[in-house]
């Protein structure tokens, strides 16, 4: 029994507080409400029925050219990748493999054109913001490249939340490379109680198309790291206690014979 006091008192010395329960803002973050089956890539303007995010420039004014492999006109080439379709030869947006069946997040995830003459935004209302509160987005990017398409490209996701606007690290890939999935982190200040959230795939060069892909996005209130308190007298009472139970019990230790 005194030994478990002692140890309480000294978990109650050196344990930090414990931090408030963060509160998650973003809908739907994983990209897993949606209505695209397993097996199949959604296009994310029209068939996806991706719950919580809108997109921009909803143009289907394109058409793939299975004979040339070339994709004519049009913008907007942003899809729902479901687990293992990323490198699946369809009629979408098909990246070098082998590519990840899924990303850390798990699950389906997005991917998305990066030549300018095919991106367009994903984007979704924040809203239970405070003014001049810091909130801190977290997410997964990975990069690749259209297959059959020749030379290097880059690849990285342009973030905007309100006025405000971030980039992501750039891969630059190698002919046919694929960019691991790496965590992303940015520190934003509330200007409004409501702010617009927005990806926006950025990559060169057109016509090699520079994939971006895009899962497990978080946002939510800064919370600083826990910084344990001063003890209060209760907490001295049983480290008092749980010291004295500790030299007790040392003093009951056998001692060792004298050679």
């Amino acid at each position: 029994m005194m030994k478990k006091l002692a140890l309480a008192a000294l978990a109650a010395l050196f344990l930090p507080q414990m931090a408030s329960a963060k509160v998650e803002l973003i809908t739907n973050g994983s990209f897993e409400q949606n209505n695209v089956a397993d097996g199949k890539k959604g296009w994310v303007p029209s068939g996806a029925g991706l719950v919580g995010w809108t997109t921009s420039g909803q143009s289907a004014n394109f058409y793939w050219d299975p004979n040339s492999g070339q994709i004519t006109g049009g913008s907007n080439l942003m899809y729902l990748a479901t687990p293992g379709t990323a490198d699946k030869n369809d009629s979408t947006l098909t990246a070098y493999g082998p590519f990840p069946k899924t990303s850390p997040d798990g699950g389906d995830f997005i991917m998305a054109d990066g030549d300018y003459n095919f991106a367009n935004v994903l984007s979704q209302t924040v809203n239970g913001l405070t003014v001049g509160e810091t909130y801190v987005l977290n997410f997964w990017q990975a990069a690749g490249q259209h297959f059959n398409r020749t030379g290097p490209t880059t690849e990285q996701w342009k973030v905007s939340f309100g006025s405000q606007t971030q980039y992501s690290d750039k891969f630059s890939l190698k002919q046919g490379e694929v960019g691991p999935w790496e965590y992303q982190t940015m520190s934003f200040v509330a200007s409004k109680t409501s702010q617009v959230l927005s990806f926006l795939a950025v990559g060169t060069p057109t016509g090699q198309p520079p994939i971006s892909f895009l899962d497990g996005v978080s946002m939510s209130a800064y919370a600083p790291p826990p910084v344990a308190g001063v003890p209060e007298p209760s907490t001295w009472a049983m480290m008092i206690m749980g010291f004295g139970a500790i030299g007790g019990i040392m003093r009951r230790r056998p001692r060792r014979a004298l050679a």
